[in-house]
């Protein structure tokens, strides 16, 4: 497994003996391919407040390239995610701390999602281990905070897919799209819909031409939303010239949602040449 993503959920009042064996020893595996499968692990880290287990955690997860959408040390609380890549969605991980050092993570497969059981085991058990308590925990959790996941490959797909896929995750929480795609960079291509000005540059606006395959793919809308491509500086010559129903593959860094608008937004896009 490459990545998992985690969510620390708040762990109140877990029993001493359910920490007494080790990380690998308590780990389980729940529910089924079907549905969905969950994977959890639990450790306990003597002398480790919350606080400093969200801290640490944050400089673990976001140096292993998860996506970080929140990180509450006051709580005890946190929200990662895998990221997504070309060829599977993201899913999240819960993770649980709670002021006597036991940590919980809980990470949650979408439905028709695979992972071995091994895989999960050595990448969750292992980022447990990275805990520390007292004094020298304390110290992490302070760097920890401060670090953040650095931007991964451009991703690319066709835009009709990025359209669709956002617009699934928007429809159940508009709010954590944000989160989840901040400083993420994709490469679209799709039929040209409209070229027009935008401030001191230009848009490109692509037509989403659907059928009846793409319509059915689970987890995705059919009605997406419409995908628009503000050009970088410099790029005047080549928006000038690309016309409507014309293929266009650009390069761009995910801007903003306006979700009430039905509309996302790209910045310094450059043609894929």
């Amino acid at each position: 497994m490459k990545r998992l993503v985690l969510t620390i959920a708040l762990v109140a009042g877990l029993p001493a003996a359910a920490n007494a064996a080790t990380c690998e020893q308590s780990f389980e595996k729940k529910g089924n391919p079907v549905t969905g499968l969950r994977f959890i692990a639990t450790t306990n880290v003597p002398g480790m407040s919350a606080a400093s287990a969200v801290g640490q955690l944050n400089g673990i997860v976001a140096a292993k390239g998860y996506d970080i959408l929140a990180a509450e040390q006051e709580s005890g609380t946190m929200l990662i995610e895998q990221p997504q890549t070309g060829k599977s969605r993201s899913f999240p991980i819960e993770i649980a701390a709670d002021g006597a050092g036991n940590v919980r993570m809980e990470a949650r497969l979408r439905a028709a999602m695979g992972v071995p059981e091994a895989a999960a085991k050595a990448e969750m058990c292992g980022i447990l281990a990275q805990l520390k308590g007292g004094k020298a925990g304390e110290a992490l959790a302070a760097k920890g905070m401060k670090a953040t996941t650095a931007p991964g490959a451009p991703i690319r797909m066709s835009v009709l897919r990025f359209s669709q896929d956002i617009t699934g995750e928007a429809d159940k929480n508009s709010a954590a799209v944000p989160l989840r795609y901040k400083n993420k960079s994709f490469t679209l291509y799709g039929p040209v819909a409209y070229v027009g000005p935008v401030g001191d540059s230009y848009r490109v606006e692509w037509k989403l031409v659907s059928n009846v395959l793409t319509d059915i793919v689970p987890g995705r809308s059919s009605a997406g939303m419409n995908v628009n491509c503000v050009l970088a500086k410099g790029q005047g010559p080549y928006a000038l010239q690309l016309k409507p129903g014309k293929h266009a593959e650009l390069t761009g860094t995910f801007d903003r949602l306006d979700y009430g608008l039905s509309l996302v937004w790209l910045k310094d896009c450059r043609p894929v040449k």
